[in-house]
């Protein structure tokens, strides 16, 4: 069973599966009825590819004791957990809404305020969860529901890190785990990240509600985690004009390469996200001076990727080149 796509009326252990909600590379999650207890509810399994992980079930268990211990409207609580046919999965709260990533699809850009509001309340959210020593360290728009109420709910705590854990390897998976179109320039180099990691991911979401595009961009992941780490920041007043420099300096602040330079925590983003007016213009200019002499060093793993990539595509060029002379 854990080897295959559940279908809609599939009974897996005592749910009935209802519907597919989400795919990721770590997992799936389907809308289910809980034969027991006649609620509906989320079941989130492991993808095929890690189950028999050692850390696998480990890191259901964490995820687990995480949304357990939160209780706030803007995050998804955990019901319960179990095992079926070896597969581990966590049972949660079903949210009725949207992905974030739709309504960014259908309406971006976004109007200001709209955007803002949103961002308000993800932020509150991460707020919360900051006081109680979780840092989710993978918000994007796939990872938050939108109620009809306008209420971002916040999901996936998978790679979530609380106070004191231990880092946790998995099979198939580098020291290296997030999304890149979002994840702070730290993470990509890592580390485990603080608070001011879910704030730059936080700024480049709200960059692409306000633009319609993530902030840095690329032909491969790979090209995408170099421009958080060596590309300048395209100005968000330029790319979307009807967004005030006082905004577009507000989400620089929070996208700063330097977890040093962005908001200290997510309280002083809110408080700037509140009253927009009060931004440093003068940090627009100064991003783009800088660039040249503030940029971080590309980490050892992805200059070991280039590397290899570039030495395969020679190696390419080399049998085409033989290919071609003997022909």
């Amino acid at each position: 069973m854990g080897c295959m796509m559940l279908q809609i009326g599939d009974q897996f252990d005592h749910f009935i599966i209802q519907s597919h909600l989400a795919q990721g590379g770590m997992s799936d999650i389907y809308g289910a009825y809980n034969l027991l207890t006649g609620q509906q509810v989320a079941v989130k399994i492991p993808s095929p590819s890690l189950v028999g992980d050692p850390g696998q079930y480990e890191r259901f268990q964490r995820e687990l004791q995480i949304i357990n211990t939160l209780n706030h409207p803007a995050i998804q609580r955990g019901l319960g957990s179990g095992h079926f046919d070896r597969t581990p999965y966590l049972v949660t709260t079903w949210i009725q809404g949207r992905s974030l990533r739709e309504i960014i699809d259908e309406q971006a850009p976004m109007e200001a305020g709209q955007a803002i509001e949103l961002a308000k309340k993800i932020g509150e959210g991460l707020a919360y969860c900051h006081t109680q020593g979780i840092i989710h360290r993978d918000i994007k728009p796939e990872n938050i529901l939108v109620t009809p109420q306008g209420q971002p709910v916040i999901l996936d705590f998978g790679l979530a890190m609380s106070k004191g854990s231990r880092r946790v390897t998995y099979a198939n998976l580098t020291a290296v785990a997030g999304t890149p179109e979002y994840m702070a320039p730290e993470q990509i180099e890592g580390q485990r990240g603080d608070q001011r990691t879910d704030i730059y991911a936080l700024g480049a979401v709200l960059y692409e509600m306000l633009s319609g595009s993530p902030p840095y961009q690329g032909d491969s992941s790979y090209a995408v985690m170099n421009q958080h780490l060596h590309g300048a920041l395209p100005r968000l007043d330029q790319v979307q004009p009807s967004v005030t420099p006082q905004l577009a300096a507000v989400v620089t602040r929070a996208l700063q390469r330097q977890p040093g330079e962005r908001y200290p925590d997510m309280a002083a983003m809110l408080a700037a996200l509140e009253n927009p007016d009060t931004a440093d213009l003068a940090l627009l200019e100064r991003a783009g001076r800088r660039e040249a002499g503030r940029r971080r060093p590309m980490p050892d793993w992805l200059r070991i990727v280039v590397i290899c990539g570039l030495v395969m595509a020679a190696l390419v060029a080399l049998g085409v080149l033989a290919q071609f002379l003997r022909g």
